[in-house]
């Protein structure tokens, strides 16, 4: 069954909208203080669909993600004792302190490798700001991190342009498919954990 095809080719129309990049924007500054989304799943359609403007997605990708970072980073400074019982009730109260070793170990270097791996973002920018982190380097390593990934999103949509839209377009109900099962699976494993 073909579900999934019929909504990446959405996915390819909407990435030409003339609000996209607004949207991306949008996205990219929410899912680096609070939301869940990463802009990876705008920025890659809109590059794909649009490669001579992926530099241009990845840069709005990268100032917007920054900018919602302070954002984080300021809620985590201000706030974090207030967030912290809902932080406990959604389960994340253990990832928090897994950042907070790694804030302790590696210092800003975190913030970088952060920036630029698949780890929700919105937790160390919190944790940089709770812990009182330096502003500066705090500014720098998400730059460098988040800069380099969007950038490299972009650059392989960019390289790769059809090749890769027909490539992924060809595969996409499997890559779908596998997704869905994956997650069934580790709702399943953690419900029967729970008993």
């Amino acid at each position: 069954m073909k579900i999934f095809t019929p909504l990446y080719d959405l996915a390819l129309k909407w990435a030409k909208h003339k609000q996209a990049p607004k949207y991306l924007s949008a996205l990219s500054f929410a899912e680096s203080s609070f939301f869940p989304i990463p802009p990876d799943v705008m920025l890659m359609p809109m590059s794909l669909s649009q490669p001579h403007k992926a530099f241009y997605y990845a840069w709005l990708t990268t100032l917007f993600s920054l900018l919602g970072g302070v954002l984080g980073y300021l809620i985590g400074y201000w706030a974090m004792d207030l967030l912290m019982p809902t932080i406990q009730s959604l389960g994340y109260a253990h990832k928090i302190e897994q950042v907070n070793t790694w804030f302790s170990e590696y210092g800003v270097w975190i913030v970088f490798a952060a920036g630029f791996s698949p780890i929700p973002y919105k937790l160390f920018t919190l944790t940089a700001g709770a812990s009182a982190m330096a502003f500066v380097p705090f500014l720098i390593a998400s730059l460098i991190g988040r800069g380099a990934r969007f950038f490299l999103v972009a650059g392989l949509m960019r390289w790769g342009g059809e090749k890769f839209e027909a490539s992924i377009r060809k595969w996409v109900d499997w890559i779908g498919w596998t997704l869905v099962v994956l997650i069934i699976a580790y709702i399943g494993y953690k419900m029967l954990g729970a008993h």
